[in-house]
C-alpha cells in the first residue's frame, strides 16, 4: 500500500519574503534499486531531466569494487524506469582512474546538455564537466575547478549546481569545497563560481558563501543540489546539509537575485529527513541526498545505494510558486 509521508513543512518569515517547502515521498520503497553488475553496491544520486517526453535519470553506480559511473535510465511516468544496460559515462581519464564519476547535476541549455560531476582517481576528488545533445554520447571538458587551487578551498572540489541563465552576463555556479579550518579540522563549504562560456570556471569570492552554523543540521557539510531557481523572491538553492552525526537532509538557502554571492535566508531544519528503512540502511547510513528536480518530482539518493522520488510544493512568497526551469 502506497505511503505518501508528508514530513516538515517549514515557514521562514523575512523581510520581504516567504518560504515554505513541502515533501511528500510518493512511494515507501526505492524507485530504483541496484541491478547489473556495474551497480552492484549501489545505484543512488541521480540527476535528471525531461527528454522526448520521458523523464530521465542519470544516476552514479557503483561496482563490486565500489568504482563509480554514470548510468541511464528512463520512464514514461516518472516512477517506473527502465536502465541502460552500460553505463554513459565510465572512468577513463587519469582523474577518474581509481574511483570513478560520482554524482552528477544537469542541466539543459538551449540544445546542450551540461552535466557537472565529480572525477575521483583514488585520491583526489575534482569537479569536471561534459557536455552531451543527446544523453547518451559525452564530450568531455576537463576538470573545471581543480582541487588545491581555490581561492579558499584548499582541497577537493565537487557538486557543481548551475543556475540556468545568467546575472548580469555572466553564468554562475554553486559548489562544495573543501579546507582546513584553523583548528586543523578539514571541512565541507558551500563555494561560487562564475562563467563566461559555461566551460571556464574560476571561484567568484575569496570565502564561502554559506556561513558554518556550529550546531545545526548543516554543520559538518553544505552541498549543491539541483540547479538552482530563480523567484520572485531571488536565486532558491536546495541544498543537502550534514550535521556533526552525519545524518544528511535537503534544505534551502536564499541568494540575492543580483548578487549570486549575497545570502538573504536560509533554513533552519531539512524539509526531508532519513526515516524508512532503506533510507537508515544502507552503504552509508542515514542519508537523503537530493540532486534532481522535475516540476515538482524531487529524485534522491537514499543511504549510497537506491533512489527515491518526493513530490514537492515549494512557496516563496505568499501565493507564488516557483518553476523549475
Amino acid at each position: 500500500m502506497l505511503r505518501a509521508t508528508a514530513l516538515l513543512l517549514f515557514v521562514a518569515q523575512l523581510a520581504r519574503a516567504q518560504i515554505a517547502i513541502e515533501a511528500t515521498r510518493l512511494s515507501d520503497k526505492p524507485v530504483l534499486e541496484p541491478g547489473p553488475p556495474w551497480s552492484s553496491t549501489g545505484l543512488f544520486n541521480p540527476a535528471a531531466v525531461t527528454y522526448h517526453g520521458k523523464t530521465v535519470l542519470l544516476f552514479r553506480a557503483t561496482d563490486a569494487r565500489m568504482i563509480s559511473s554514470i548510468g541511464y535510465a528512463d520512464s514514461a511516468d516518472g516512477l517506473h524506469f527502465k536502465i541502460r544496460p552500460r553505463p554513459v559515462l565510465e572512468p577513463e581519464a587519469p582523474y577518474e582512474k581509481g574511483g570513478g564519476v560520482e554524482d552528477p547535476r544537469l542541466l539543459r541549455i538551449g540544445g546542450t546538455f551540461y552535466l557537472t560531476y565529480t572525477g575521483y582517481n583514488g585520491k583526489d576528488a575534482q569537479l569536471c564537466l561534459a557536455t552531451s545533445q543527446d544523453l547518451i554520447h559525452w564530450q568531455r571538458k576537463g576538470v573545471i575547478l581543480p582541487a588545491y587551487k581555490g581561492s579558499w578551498n584548499t582541497k577537493w572540489t565537487k557538486s557543481g549546481a548551475i543556475l540556468p541563465r545568467k546575472v548580469k552576463g555572466r553564468w554562475w555556479m554553486y559548489y562544495l569545497g573543501t579546507r582546513t579550518d584553523p583548528e586543523g579540522q578539514e571541512r565541507d563549504y558551500m563555494g561560487l563560481a562564475s562563467s563566461s562560456d559555461l566551460l571556464h570556471w574560476a571561484d567568484a569570492t575569496d570565502a564561502p558563501v554559506l556561513p558554518r552554523r556550529p550546531g545545526a543540521f548543516d554543520s559538518r557539510v553544505m552541498e549543491p543540489g539541483p540547479a538552482p531557481m530563480m523567484t520572485s523572491a531571488g536565486i532558491l538553492l536546495l541544498y543537502n546539509g550534514a550535521s556533526d552525526s552525519l545524518v544528511y537532509g535537503p534544505a534551502w538557502a536564499l541568494f540575492d537575485r543580483d548578487d549570486p554571492s549575497k545570502l538573504i535566508a536560509r533554513a533552519d531544519r531539512p524539509f526531508l529527513l532519513p526515516e524508512l528503512e532503506w533510507e537508515r540502511k544502507g552503504v552509508v547510513p542515514n542519508v537523503i541526498f537530493l540532486e534532481a528536480l522535475i516540476g515538482s518530482t524531487a529524485y534522491y539518493g537514499a543511504a549510497d545505494h537506491v533512489i527515491g522520488a518526493a513530490r514537492l510544493k515549494i512557496t516563496v512568497e505568499p501565493g507564488f510558486s516557483p518553476q523549475p526551469p
